[in-house]
């Protein structure tokens, strides 16, 4: 039975419906986490140096630790002879004493021995294991790493809020961390509806299509840095939506569903989802008009729905794949984003000029799926990326767009050598 429309929310913009969503989302608790699992993570709080770095004095070269005084003169006319008494490797807790006249060879990140005061690269020598021949004056404390140069014990070294790197976790590690106070990447299912979907590469029947939106949410979600859990794709059926995301409920913190959000017989999110208090409404957008989101109700002990609404968060999105990228773009990557700790939320954008024109909706803003390139001249250039527009059902089109042109609300022709705000998605 359709929904009653006349209770169909009015039309909002798309700054309403993100401030909406992203007063709902905050970052998800902290948990600490290993280094080798805490890439792209970002960071709940600061990492202090646990160690001085370096640790103690080390040769930056490989070569022979002396005492400069017996080496001043030395010159490749008249070179200074010494004894060699020791042989330093990396990693070496040996600490000999060097008397006049005696040099200890030594290899790069060894300790330098406390009797000695600077390094003579092996390539100033004739590189001898007993004696050693000195052919150049080293100037005072060359080639000596200090303690502490680094950092210091209790120093700062990565703030909270930082997304972490590779370099990050070598910094962290290198400073006798093993493992980080981080935001985890959210958990998302990911799920498609439709009673008219096969999955990709199976014959086709009569009115059939292949589920795209499964594999494009799916991806969208891991560049995001969330976790996507594939639910795959459910019948136009509400027990079988229903059943669904009552099994992960308690396994993610998001869900992200593709069709069935309009005011359709069939479609079963709106039906579904409506009752649990998750708003259906339509956002002045094109493409994308139809949006739903809103918290489900996590079930209490007896096994009932709670009504306090602190389960997942869904976000129900329309299902024609164009729609679905524009409307994960527009509102679920940031909220994705929030939700890992991230401050810097939104895609970098440029103002770029239009070299091809085309028309825009009344009274909606527009996403146009655009390609992006710079000029002779180094000016962005803006057009879109074919000629089927801003088709929502131009899946295969998609392909060839490397941003979205945003057209405002009150512009419907964008013409020639107008200046357009442009996200860059790829």
């Amino acid at each position: 039975m359709p929904l009653d429309t006349s209770t169909t929310p009015s039309p909002i913009s798309i700054d309403e419906h993100l401030e909406r969503i992203l007063t709902t989302v905050s970052p998800l608790p902290p948990t600490w986490v290993p280094l080798s699992r805490a890439l792209n993570l970002t960071l709940a709080a600061d990492v202090s140096a646990q160690v001085d770095v370096p640790s103690f004095d080390n040769s930056a070269m490989d070569g022979y630790a002396v005492r400069r005084s017996d080496v001043v003169a030395a010159n490749a006319a008249n070179p200074a002879t010494l004894k060699v008494v020791a042989d330093l490797p990396a990693g070496s807790a040996e600490n000999p004493r060097l008397s006049n006249g005696e040099a200890a060879r030594i290899m790069t990140g060894a300790a330098v021995p406390d009797d000695a005061d600077c390094i003579v690269p092996i390539e100033d020598t004739d590189c001898g294991t007993d004696t050693v021949l000195i052919f150049r004056a080293p100037k005072p404390a060359a080639h000596i790493r200090r303690t502490a140069t680094d950092v210091h014990h209790g120093q700062t070294v990565l703030t909270a809020g930082r997304v972490l790197g590779p370099r990050d976790l070598a910094a962290a590690a290198a400073t006798g961390s093993s493992d980080v106070l981080v935001h985890p990447a959210p958990r998302v299912g990911v799920l498609s509806t439709g009673s008219e979907l096969r999955a990709p590469g199976e014959p086709l029947s009569g009115g059939q299509i292949h589920d795209s939106n499964s594999l494009l949410l799916a991806a969208l979600v891991t560049q995001a840095g969330a976790t996507a859990i594939q639910l795959g794709s459910v019948l136009d059926d509400e027990d079988a939506l229903r059943a669904v995301l009552e099994e992960y409920a308690d396994e993610v913190d998001v869900f992200v569903t593709s069709g069935g959000v309009s005011v359709g017989a069939y479609d079963i999110v709106r039906h579904v989802l409506t009752p649990l208090g998750v708003w259906f409404g339509p956002v002045r957008m094109q493409p994308g008009k139809p949006q739903g989101f809103g918290r489900l109700p996590r079930a209490n002990s007896d096994g009932d729905s709670d009504s306090n609404g602190d389960g997942p968060i869904i976000f129900a999105l329309p299902g024609n794949p164009v729609s679905v990228f524009v409307s994960f773009e527009a509102f679920v990557r940031p909220a994705l984003l929030s939700l890992a700790g991230r401050s810097q939320i939104s895609r970098d954008t440029v103002v770029a000029t239009v070299t091809t024109g085309w028309q825009s909706p009344a009274a909606r803003a527009q996403y146009m799926p655009a390609f992006v390139s710079v000029d002779e001249g180094g000016t962005p250039t803006v057009r879109p990326a074919t000629s089927g527009g801003a088709g929502s059902y131009l899946v295969a089109s998609l392909a060839h767009a490397n941003a979205l042109a945003f057209v405002p609300e009150n512009i419907t022709d964008v013409h020639v050598g107008q200046l357009l705000a442009v996200t860059l998605v790829a």
